[in-house]
């Protein structure tokens, strides 16, 4: 099976370049994040610089292998889904499950180990450039020099490796009809992390106004909070098109295909929600906290912009994989569906239509996505609010929330407008023949 995984990439690398963007994207993170490190390891280096580097590495490292396990795991999933018919034939072939889940668990673990080795150049010069970042901000002294050493290199590599393995594995139990309690698990998690994010957000008015530690309950909580609408995003999907006064053709049809593939569409709906809740939540309150350190006068302590250097960066990897997240779910789901656009031409729907179908499809997914997303985000948001000042919703957050909405609109629309545009190229006929 080995084999055959090598087979199936030299065969047709194009499949596969999503999963590679996504290995060699998280690695570069884990790895240039994870140099901080290596960096505080090295002898000679003060205590208030080693902190700092090791505070970093730890918050940074840990969000980045959960986005590492969601990227590869939303690409794998599309992926292994297309190729049900060639399964099908491999398994009446003689092929056991055991023998294709271990296929197609190679042929991640192959494309992973190729992303994770290309990035090692990248994120050797990403760490050179935090470290200067540090230091320029007084938060790392000017002697400590960048290191790039073992822990870089294994946690790297092990991690991409095992997050690459088990995406697999989860994506052809997924596929095969095995994973039967997944459901039950799923509304189990979800509920867990709802309660889990309101008991921290309420946590909030335990803290006083200049408590360091303020920041934390509502921004786990509003994240916490995030992930359980993620979880639940079949459901609230169906539950708002059944409430959507949508007219016309387009309409009609884009709502019957959301609601026809609202299990497929739950990974770029839960992208949607978890980068509008944790973007808008992050950016509001650090706004909020720098404005109110501005107004009082007072000096920001080396843990005060160390708070703030993490804020802004865990926040642009969340902007960088969900984006890139969307874009590869986006662009598979659209380009696997040309025989049901041909369909559609042959009956007499002209391309302009088709788009039009894809346009709605597209702006119901980004207001859903969004609208869960600010509830969560606006629940952590209003409690540190109340605490820090006197206004129960601050006036940037209206600012922060237009511009994580125009990113969210851009990369959802563009992507499904684009990929549908060069689907629709192909001659109808063609586009249905090829695909029976």
């Amino acid at each position: 099976m080995f084999m055959l995984a090598m087979r199936s990439i030299r065969q047709r690398p194009g499949r596969f370049l999503a999963t590679l963007l996504s290995a060699f994207l998280g690695a570069a993170i884990i790895m240039t994040f994870n140099a901080m490190h290596d960096t505080a390891g090295q002898p000679g280096v003060d205590a208030v610089s080693s902190d700092t580097l090791s505070t970093a590495a730890g918050v940074v490292g840990g969000y980045g292998t959960l986005l590492v396990f969601f990227a590869i795991a939303s690409t794998l999933t599309v992926n292994v889904r297309q190729r049900a018919a060639e399964m099908e034939l491999l398994r009446c072939s003689g092929a056991t499950p055991g023998q294709i889940r271990r296929m197609v668990v190679g042929e991640a673990v192959a494309v992973a180990l190729a992303g994770a080795a290309l990035a090692i150049g990248p994120a050797m010069l990403g760490g050179r450039a935090l470290l200067e970042v540090f230091q320029d901000s007084g938060q790392v002294a000017r002697s400590v020099e960048f290191s790039f050493g073992p822990v870089a290199f294994m946690t790297g590599f092990d991690i991409t490796l095992l997050a690459a393995a088990g995406a697999a594995f989860l994506a052809v139990r997924r596929a095969s009809g095995r994973s039967r309690r997944r459901g039950r698990a799923r509304t189990v998690l979800a509920y867990a992390a709802l309660v889990a994010g309101a008991a921290a957000v309420t946590s909030t008015f335990v803290f006083s106004a200049t408590d360091a530690a303020l920041m934390a309950p509502p921004a786990y909580g509003a994240i916490l909070l995030s992930v359980g609408c993620a979880l639940k995003a079949p459901r609230l999907l169906a539950a708002v098109l059944d409430r959507l006064p949508l007219e016309g053709a387009s309409g009609w049809l884009a709502v019957r295909n959301l609601r026809e593939r609202a299990g497929q569409l739950a990974g770029i709906l839960m992208s949607l929600i978890l980068f509008t809740a944790v973007a808008t939540a992050t950016l509001t309150m650090q706004a909020v906290e720098s404005d109110a350190v501005a107004a009082s006068g007072a000096v920001r302590s080396v843990d005060a912009k160390n708070l703030e250097t993490l804020n802004f960066t865990v926040v642009g990897i969340i902007v960088v994989f969900v984006c890139v997240m969307l874009v590869n779910s986006l662009y598979a789901a659209t380009s696997y569906r040309g025989r049901e656009f041909g369909q559609q031409r042959l009956a007499g729907a002209t391309p302009g239509q088709v788009l039009g179908v894809v346009g709605v499809e597209g702006l119901v997914l980004t207001v859903v996505g969004v609208l869960f997303g600010t509830a969560a985000a606006l629940a952590g948001i209003v409690p540190f609010t109340v605490v820090r000042g006197d206004a129960v919703l601050p006036e940037q957050a209206f600012g922060v929330w237009l511009a994580v909405v125009a990113v969210a609109a851009a990369v959802t629309m563009g992507t499904g407008l684009a990929t549908a545009r060069r689907v629709l190229r192909t001659p109808a006929v063609r586009a249905v023949a090829s695909a029976a």
